[in-house]
């Protein structure tokens, strides 16, 4: 029996999807548009990073051949062979959100509609509002629209201060986020609000309410803390998590795996704030995990800090670090393992706006034993959680395929 790590790098998506125009993203490519950033010279931050993008490790894997599959991205010259199997998928789920591509991932596309907030100010219902206000005893709320987490926490920080009153704001996603502070606010009491919020919000159909702690006394010092926590409304079914642990496996999930599952078919839960401190909790968790087990990461920072913020420079660099720290996870690998790279969504920090853009996906495959050669552009994300579940010998799911030849074989898909 094996192990399987499956490792996703937050909105890495790289172009191509066939219904990208649907959703408004028509040419987007966070990859490929990072890429020629850097190449132009257009991505130096000093201190941080310069000239080209340099990802040794992930390009030794397919990353580029990858790429140039879902979106006929010019490779760079002299590329050698990829070391593992390599493809693109694209995402059938009807949201390009991270529960929609995290779900899909584990076997379980999102074939409904989510419930959104219109672009308006105020963005909330009113009764919604209300009830809240109401059933946590707050003095009201701030914000109360779409924007940006960190503006928004600049624009009505020190008011939230002063008055009690939580920050509420929304995206193009199917969430409410709710901003506090997390000593004059409280920690606690955020996460008791969020709870009452997450159950107001179920008749709406709502993805996710989202803990948004704060700490600082001004908006030059306010900065969000790793004590995020996702309020998810279960999959609609049992996913590649669910099958692995009624199988008797453990899913070790780092960072905010467990709550974009609702803490369905999950076994531990290891949180840690920041991609480097995320991949050391990794590294320990490989160590931890047995024959059969799963680890499951999701590396938020290139969302969070970079896509949403459209910052190239900050993207390139984290995607750089990322690469540097990659050979530490492959030492790891015994014989018989499955190591998956793979991305959600993308968010194309050269696109318009500051939210998802639908893209298709790489998926990056490497173990000790296992074959080089071309997946293919696989037609649902739910591929990736079927050839998991293939490659550790546990029943297959009803919405995917595994690209392995079956149960414990190592040769890809016929």
């Amino acid at each position: 029996m094996a192990r399987a790590f499956l490792f996703v790098l937050d909105s890495f998506g790289i172009g191509g999807a066939p219904d990208a125009e649907a959703f408004g993203d028509e040419g987007s490519n966070t990859f490929g548009h990072i890429v020629e950033r850097c190449a132009a010279g257009e991505a130096d931050r000093e201190g941080q990073r310069q000239g080209p993008l340099l990802i040794p490790n992930m390009s030794s894997l397919g990353l580029f051949h990858a790429a140039n599959l879902a979106s006929e991205f010019a490779m760079p010259s002299r590329m050698h062979a990829p070391a593992g199997l390599w493809g693109a998928a694209e995402e059938t789920s009807k949201g390009k959100d991270t529960p929609s591509g995290h779900w899909e991932i584990a076997g379980v596309p999102v074939t409904f509609d989510w419930g959104y907030f219109p672009q308006t100010v105020p963005t909330f219902p009113d009764t919604l509002i209300a009830d809240a206000v109401r059933r946590a005893e707050l003095p009201g709320i701030l914000g109360n629209k779409h924007a940006s987490g960190t503006d928004v926490i600049e624009e009505f920080g020190e008011e939230h201060i002063r008055t009690g009153k939580p920050i509420f704001y929304t995206s193009t996603d199917s969430v409410i986020q709710i901003a506090a502070h997390e000593e004059h606010f409280g920690l606690d009491r955020l996460y008791e609000l969020c709870a009452i919020v997450r159950e107001l919000v179920d008749p709406l159909n709502i993805g996710r309410v989202i803990a948004r702690p704060f700490i600082g006394e001004t908006r030059e010092t306010f900065v969000r803390t790793g004590n995020r926590r996702d309020y998810s409304v279960p999959p609609p079914e049992a996913t590649l998590l669910d099958r692995l642990t009624q199988a008797g496996r453990m899913v070790i999930a780092i960072g905010k795996i467990g709550d974009i599952y609702a803490h369905q078919g999950v076994s531990q839960v290891r949180k840690a704030n920041g991609n480097m401190a995320l991949f050391d909790e990794t590294l320990v968790a490989m160590d931890d995990a047995q024959d059969g087990d799963l680890v499951f990461t999701n590396f938020v920072d290139f969302d969070m800090l970079y896509g949403h913020r459209r910052d190239v420079a900050g993207y390139a660099a984290a995607l750089e670090a990322f690469d540097r720290r990659l050979p530490e996870a492959i030492a790891k690998l015994r014989p018989g393992d499955l190591m998956i790279l793979t991305a959600d969504h993308g968010c194309d920090p050269t696109y318009k706006g500051t939210d998802h853009t639908r893209e298709r996906v790489p998926v990056l495959c490497y173990g000790p034993d296992l074959p080089k050669g071309s997946l293919g552009v696989r037609p649902t994300f739910a591929d990736i959680g079927e050839t998991v579940a293939a490659h550790l010998g546990i029943a297959s799911g009803s919405h995917g395929k595994s690209f392995l030849k079956g149960t414990g074989e190592r040769g890809p898909d016929a």
